[in-house]
């Protein structure tokens, strides 16, 4: 048997390790990016849809349907394209979009790219072939770097946490800047569960027999029954009626449904209308008499699905028909055997998807593309992550403030319910 000496051993780590860098050079040399407008979304369905099928990370919000919806919609879309090639000609390795503006919740005023390019998108992370996302990732922020009319610093917001560490990684090797203000928890599902099963662990005894009063009260009203709309026809008219469920609730009071601003409506039927066409969007409705009392519209990208927004009748709020739809679909999704797992898209853990079980840890971050970033860009990056902290922490506060209160009053109220009622007093006479 041959012995290896520590200094062997050394030798040999170096050499792959070496290796393992020349390798990722020439891979990312081969790899040519592109930096495109709405022009060039239409067409990369086909690309679009192999490149799914090499991806680890699957995510809708980065659609070119979506996409283009979004700058038909107003917004400055600016997408990246990379390609590697291949015996017959070349394929798409990775895309990546963002739109042009300030950065969400930012005290300095300075142009940024921004992940995801939607507002009413809700994740960052770049799709990118399996085999060789570092390179792809190292390419694509070269091409940023050397794009004369773009900013170089980036926003990123919902980053998938695991995507977040490679990026980082690739980011250290430039020695470029890089700042992480926010880390959350949002639900999620994943799939290949028994979906009575699932549920019946998900949710406490007490809760599944309270839905299962509502839904026999609510039956009571009138014929009550699920539908799904799958079909870009079916998927259009639900939109309309999504539309119009949403305006009629406290996003509408308050004007912030998507009906309440023109571009929000137009991306919103553009979107779902496109992401149909190809099988991409569908909506989970339950319907009492025909009408529907509450929607969830969900959103695919190869076997990762995404509910994206949900509207209910508030008028019947008292029987839960969000709750109701919410157990409907998650039965279904975990029936369905080409997906795999399932994004909340919530922003916090404490609406009733917090019963799915599984958690998706998600990063916001800002960074320079460039190599080495001066020390302006170091400034501005540091002052707005410093702000978004700050900002977080008084949120973080004010809803634990809220949350006291709130149970400072049940508790106020139980005594008192609890209290034997005063007496009445006999009357004295007048003498």
């Amino acid at each position: 048997m041959l012995a290896i000496l520590p200094n062997e051993r050394q030798s040999q780590a170096d050499a792959r390790s070496l290796t393992d860098v020349l390798a990722a050079l020439h891979a990312q040399s081969e790899i040519s990016v592109e930096i495109v407008g709405p022009d060039r979304l239409a067409g990369l369905g086909a690309d679009w849809s192999d490149l799914l099928g090499r991806a680890d990370v699957h995510n809708a919000f980065m659609a070119p349907a979506l996409l283009l919806a979004a700058a038909k919609a107003g917004t400055q879309v600016v997408t990246l394209l990379a390609w590697q090639p291949t015996p017959h000609g070349r394929r798409l390795v990775g895309l990546w979009a963002f739109s042009l503006g300030r950065p969400r919740g930012a005290i300095v005023p300075f142009k940024v790219l921004r992940a995801p390019a939607s507002e009413h998108a809700y994740l960052a992370t770049p799709v990118i072939d399996r085999g060789c996302v570092e390179a792809t990732l190292a390419a694509m922020l070269d091409a940023l770097a050397a794009a004369p009319d773009l900013p170089k610093t980036v926003t990123l917001c919902a980053m998938s946490a695991e995507f977040t560490d490679i990026l980082q990684s690739v980011l250290a090797s430039r020695r470029a800047h890089v700042c992480v203000f926010n880390e959350t928890q949002r639900p999620a599902l994943a799939g290949s569960a028994d979906p009575e099963a699932y549920l019946q662990s998900a949710l406490s005894s007490s809760t599944r027999k309270k839905l299962r009063q509502y839904r026999r009260r609510l039956g009571e009203r009138g014929k009550l029954e699920l539908h799904f709309s799958q079909s870009p026809e079916e998927v259009r008219c639900a939109a309309e009626q999504f539309l119009q469920l949403e305006a009629q609730g406290w996003k509408g009071r308050r004007g912030t449904a998507l009906l309440s601003r023109a571009q929000d409506a137009e991306f919103t039927r553009g979107m779902l209308s496109g992401l149909a066409e190809r099988g991409e969007a569908s909506v989970y409705s339950l319907l009492l008499d025909g009408r529907p009392v509450s929607m969830q519209i969900v959103l695919r990208a190869g076997s990762t699905a995404f509910t994206w927004k949900t509207a209910y009748d508030e008028a019947l709020g008292d029987l839960s028909p969000g709750m109701l739809l919410f157990e409907d679909y998650t039965k279904a999704l975990l029936a369905e055997p080409a997906v795999t797992q399932v994004d909340s898209c919530a922003y916090d853990d404490h609406s009733f998807m917090a019963s799915w079980t599984a958690r998706a840890r998600v990063v916001d971050l800002m960074f320079d593309v460039r190599k080495g970033a001066p020390l302006q860009a170091r400034l501005a990056t540091l002052i707005n992550c410093n702000y978004r902290r700050l900002r977080a922490r008084v949120k973080d506060r004010w809803h634990q403030g809220g949350a006291q209160l709130k149970s400072a009053r049940k508790a106020i109220e139980k005594h008192v319910a609890a209290r034997p009622a005063a007496q009445p007093q006999p009357a004295r006479s007048a003498a």
